[in-house]
């Protein structure tokens, strides 16, 4: 099977009902993405498959098509993206399991809704969990993002 992750095309010998999750991590080494629930409730897996947020856990590999980017891809050493800028420096992150899972869904979400209310971050980002409850650090970076971006 041959897919396309963060602009690298990789050939992988697995079952096509494996979860894309685990073709990640396990194949490809690429540990960015987070095993949280297995049922998509959490949102510490996602990643993007063509700009659009998934959850990763229930991606069978072979219903995949068009290309992944993980938290590895969003952005990269002194060119981070705007999300990731933000979440340094609104402090986000406390334990920072599910950061990358919130930062995917907050990329996707503001490529389609630049100028976000709260109520409208609050909707989105409510199916992305964090047990440390960082949710009013989350808002502020993600609407500090939506101004960098509009800026840029």
């Amino acid at each position: 099977m041959r897919l396309t992750v963060n602009g690298q095309t990789h050939e992988v010998d697995v079952e096509p009902e494996m979860p894309l999750l685990w073709v990640l991590r396990d194949e490809l080494g690429i540990t960015g993405v987070k095993y949280g629930c297995g049922i998509a409730q959490c949102g510490a897996c996602t990643v993007h498959v063509d700009g659009a947020a998934v959850r990763s856990c229930q991606l069978p590999v072979g219903e995949l098509t068009g290309e992944v980017t993980t938290i590895e891809g969003l952005g990269q050493p002194g060119a981070l993206h705007a999300v990731q800028q933000a979440w340094i420096e609104h402090q986000v992150a406390q334990c920072g399991y599910c950061q990358s899972g919130q930062i995917m869904a907050a990329a996707a979400f503001l490529a389609l809704n630049p100028e976000p209310t709260d109520q409208d971050i609050d909707a989105v980002m409510s199916a992305n969990l964090c047990r440390c409850g960082t949710y009013p650090r989350i808002r502020a970076a993600i609407k500090s993002a939506a101004a960098t971006m509009r800026s840029a």
